[in-house]
């Protein structure tokens, strides 16, 4: 069997079953970034943790750069550091160092994009080509 004809059938199948299977549906769409993963509850916070972020920028990179960027410079410094903290965009913990919003700002921008797009690939809007 040829990669083309087996990639083909694995789609065929993910498909298949994402449309019988809500929750693999959900499963699926949260792994390409189509869909938010659900927030975990909060247990009580230890004083050391950040303030959950005061917008989605994920969802708004979605929407477009200029708006995240816009909605973005309406925060201060200690709420872009909260965003940046509840979603993760600081891996090597020295984002949160920064002192400047405008550095903080572009890391979130560059981050949230790629999330955004994240999938992209998969979704293109033509049809599959033959061989």
């Amino acid at each position: 069997m040829n990669m083309k004809r087996t990639l083909n059938e694995l789609v065929r199948a993910v498909v298949d079953e994402a449309e019988r299977n809500p929750e693999f549906a959900r499963r699926i769409e949260e792994a390409l970034g189509l869909q938010e993963k659900p927030k975990k509850p909060v247990l009580s916070r230890a004083s050391h943790r950040r303030a959950p972020a005061a917008l989605d920028p994920v969802e708004l990179a979605r929407r477009g750069e200029l708006e995240l960027r816009a909605r973005l410079a309406e925060l201060n410094l200690e709420q872009l550091k909260d965003v940046v903290a509840d979603y993760g965009m600081d891996p090597g913990k020295l984002v949160l160092k920064w002192k400047t919003a405008d550095r903080i700002i572009d890391r979130i921008v560059e981050v949230s994009i790629g999330r955004a797009r994240k999938g992209e690939g998969f979704l293109s809007s033509g049809s599959p080509r033959s061989e």
